[in-house]
């Protein structure tokens, strides 16, 4: 395909100008061909070195197979990068945006639908997306209950799984009532990130699942009127948790990252992390020791997958589709469930790969503290994005503590 075909066809975004998958697939060859050369500034959290190390590694590889070059911009918070484009958006700037990939769901993927701040309904136009298991792991097609349409295309799944030490706790509590008394019976030994933060939301999230009268309404937006009622057991269930976590909970762990360092340093008995595979990769880079394991509460735990999205503005987004469509690469997948790696659960259907793909899923060692996928038990859906806003704003109003 010319250069200027391939121009217009990424122009046409995002309706696609009515191609046909077919058609649209018969011109990859062409935004292929416009991604070379281009700078692709992937707008990520940064608060991991293992996942920078990792989104260095797509970048050799984008840089070898296509010439395309990523930019990692290493986010603090995923809602800078939204504030950016809507700044952009209300400046009145529809071309060359500074953002042209994000890690994102939830909430801010919600806001950025709703605001039409999002480069159109991509992913089943993605070469590799007939190999994203969409029917056994719905989450890839769901965020936070919203339909994704195509709008952000998924890279990672994840699961709710707690970490403890045998060495210290053999048996670890497997309910939020037991996780409570544990707690209580032994002070100064658990806690939580603080809200806002992502992990610590969903502690809160999961609380939630636990100790309302009908979980359900979760997957609906937050009535107002009923809100107050709802959420009372929450709050009850934190005022009597709060005086026996670390440091009274008057200081709060940043992320998660900083909750597993707490356990490492043997200052907490049981963390947490939305990766059933991160103690594992912990363990086999020498930061935690071998009696780390993991467990998961009775009846499930909250699971979701990571997204990215091009924003409505992107500078580049040829490259962008290149490299969504790179994370969806079987080599790519297979080392980010590698436990030496990052240890996150793919996104693809093992069924659908070629043998020689299978294998390298086959062939990885998921390590001695990750679940089977059996032992990991149900997947508690998320719940809708307005539920994750406001009981963060309300935590912070009841319980917050400066850093």
């Amino acid at each position: 395909m010319h250069r200027r075909t391939a121009l217009q066809l990424l122009a046409s975004l995002p309706a696609f100008a009515g191609l046909s998958t077919k058609a649209l697939a018969a011109e990859w060859d062409g935004i292929l061909s416009e991604a070379r050369g281009q700078t692709v500034y992937w707008h990520a959290w940064g608060g991991d070195p293992k996942i920078n190390d990792f989104i260095t590694w797509i970048g050799e590889k984008a840089q070898e197979r296509y010439g395309v070059t990523l930019e990692h911009v290493k986010l603090a918070a995923t809602s800078d990068a939204v504030a950016r484009v809507l700044a952009e958006q209300q400046a009145g700037q529809t071309e060359g945006g500074a953002v042209d990939l994000i890690w994102i769901n939830g909430e801010n993927f919600a806001a950025m639908k709703s605001q039409g701040l999002l480069y159109g309904s991509f992913t089943e136009y993605l070469p590799n997306w007939p190999l994203v298991d969409v029917a056994g792991k719905p989450a890839t097609v769901t965020d936070f209950t919203l339909p994704t349409e195509g709008f952000e295309s998924p890279w990672a799944m994840a699961q709710l799984v707690f970490e403890h030490d045998t060495a210290r706790l053999p048996q670890p509590p497997q309910s939020l009532d037991a996780l409570a008394e544990w707690a209580i019976a032994n002070p100064g030994r658990f806690t939580y990130p603080q809200p806002p933060d992502y992990l610590g939301t969903t502690f809160l999230k999961q609380v939630l699942y636990g100790v309302m009268e009908d979980p359900s309404l979760l997957q609906s937006p937050v009535d107002e009127a009923a809100y107050d009622a709802q959420v009372a057991p929450l709050w009850a269930f934190l005022d009597r948790l709060h005086p026996a976590l670390w440091r009274q909970a008057k200081a709060f762990p940043q992320n998660e990252p900083a909750l597993g360092q707490l356990l490492a340093d043997g200052e907490i008995d049981i963390s947490f992390a939305f990766n059933p595979g991160r103690a594992s990769a912990e363990i086999a880079a020498g930061n935690l020791p071998d009696t780390v394991r993991t467990f998961v509460l009775q009846g499930g735990t909250i699971g979701n997958a990571s997204f990215v999205a091009i924003p409505f503005n992107a500078a580049h987004r040829a490259g962008a589709l290149v490299i969504a469509n790179l994370l969806l690469d079987p080599e790519v997948q297979a080392r980010a469930q590698d436990p030496a790696v990052l240890g996150f659960q793919t996104v693809l259907d093992l069924q659908a790969l070629a043998p020689e793909d299978r294998a390298r899923f086959d062939a990885l060692e998921l390590g001695i503290a990750t679940l089977s996928p059996a032992d990991l038990g149900p997947v508690l859906l998320e719940p809708h994005a307005s539920w994750m806003t406001r009981i963060a704003q309300d935590w912070t109003a009841r319980y917050g503590v400066a850093q």
